[in-house]
């Protein structure tokens, strides 16, 4: 079969306003995610710069001009798929990659379609910039990441990695070609119509992965807002529920002691009454902020309803979490809270349970915990409970 560049040129420039449409519509419905508006204008420049090629197909007037023009809006549209990887990434973008492509392509091809034309040294050398700009887009793509992520990545990259080979391997095909062989991107040099079918395939995958990295990012970022609290950012109750089942399954299967702590702000109701529910709201939020800074990192803190918290605390004994409590407790009661230059105390009362002694189920030892908060705030308040020893009342507590 056949393959006429002039037919792939055009269903390249098609593709590419398509994709950038269809990027454009993404970016309105993507929240703050970033580098989706770098890649569909990327494929916007991608497709005006085939097209360009598709229209100056002979010479004619501005014909050496428009060569120039084309070429570097696809340098420019390689260089913003690059950075829109990089404001994906969250990382800061890196301009100079995006100006050394654009400039090195545009100095090339004056020198070689206006000043000194040939065709020959121009096509070889527009294939080494853009086959860097491809591989510093895969360098970008292909590192370590977690699950789902990686799957999107590395079929992203591994695709800009197949437009590398494949423009290295136009280059070094016309590089060895007898100089008479190759006349433009429109001569009967099999690299040239099979090298731009590729290239079409490959560019469809790279913008399908684009898309499939963006869609794990969407679900990722639902998975986290149905599983944080709207207010504190901590984990909400069905969250922890959910790990909770995990834990006390790993907890059964290896006999490691669960704990868990349960604790809300004392007089919260006053402080609402006497400041506002929004004074309120922030005196949760700094608590949230001093517990997630006390705790360990493979602890669990979720907000369980109203100013009542919860923390669970996998392979930690009763006395290991009143230790963590405590230190908690403390930080808390000596932070100044200050709202709108009003400066409030607070104060936290915690209970403490563990598995070992708070029955066979993960609702018996909430319970349990539940049951020593009630002590805690039932005494004095500002103190932690452990539910072992509720009948002996021992208890710690701030001197007032």
């Amino acid at each position: 079969m056949d393959l006429d560049v002039r037919t792939i040129l055009v269903m390249l420039a098609i593709l590419a306003f398509m994709f950038a449409g269809l990027l454009e519509l993404a970016r309105l419905h993507a929240g703050n995610i970033r580098g989706i508006r770098q890649w569909s204008v990327a494929s916007l420049c991608l497709g005006l710069g085939l097209g360009l090629a598709y229209i100056f197909n002979r010479p004619m007037p501005g014909f050496d001009w428009a060569i120039v023009a084309g070429a570097t809006l696809v340098a420019v549209g390689i260089g913003l798929q690059f950075g829109g990887i990089q404001a994906f990434k969250g990382e800061h973008g890196d301009w100079r990659i995006l100006s050394l492509i654009v400039v090195a392509v545009f100095s090339l091809n004056v020198w070689f379609a206006v000043l000194h034309p040939d065709v020959r040294l121009r096509s070889i050398a527009n294939s080494i910039v853009y086959a860097f700009g491809y591989a510093m887009c895969a360098r970008a793509l292909l590192i370590r990441i977690e699950s789902p992520f990686r799957t999107a990545y590395w079929f992203t990259g591994l695709s800009f990695v197949v437009l590398v080979a494949v423009l290295l391997a136009r280059g070094v095909t016309i590089w060895l070609s007898p100089p008479d062989a190759y006349a433009g991107i429109y001569s009967q040099l099999p690299i040239n119509p099979l090298s731009f079918f590729i290239a079409s395939l490959v560019q469809l995958c790279v913008t399908f992965g684009f898309i499939l990295m963006l869609d794990y990012r969407l679900v990722t970022d639902m998975q986290k807002l149905a599983s944080r609290d709207v207010l504190t950012g901590a984990f909400n109750r069905r969250r922890l529920e959910e790990e909770a089942v995990l834990q006390w399954a790993r907890h059964l299967r290896t006999g490691n002691t669960l704990a868990i702590m349960l604790l809300d702000v004392d007089h919260f109701k006053s402080i609402n009454d006497c400041y506002g529910h929004q004074t309120g709201d922030e005196v949760l939020s700094r608590l949230v902020a001093i517990a997630q800074m006390t705790i360990r990192a493979d602890d669990y803190f979720a907000r369980y309803g109203g100013d009542e918290f919860c923390i669970l605390l996998p392979s930690t004994t009763e006395q290991e979490a009143l230790v963590l409590a405590e230190r908690l407790r403390q930080t808390y009661a000596a932070a100044n809270l200050e709202f709108g230059g009003i400066t409030l105390k607070s104060t936290v009362s915690i209970g403490v349970a563990d598995s070992t002694c708070a029955g066979q189920t993960f609702s018996s030892l909430v319970a349990a915990a539940d049951r020593a908060l009630y002590r805690a705030k039932h005494d004095t308040r500002n103190r932690v409970v452990l539910h072992s020893t509720m009948g002996s009342a021992v208890t710690v507590a701030v001197p007032s």
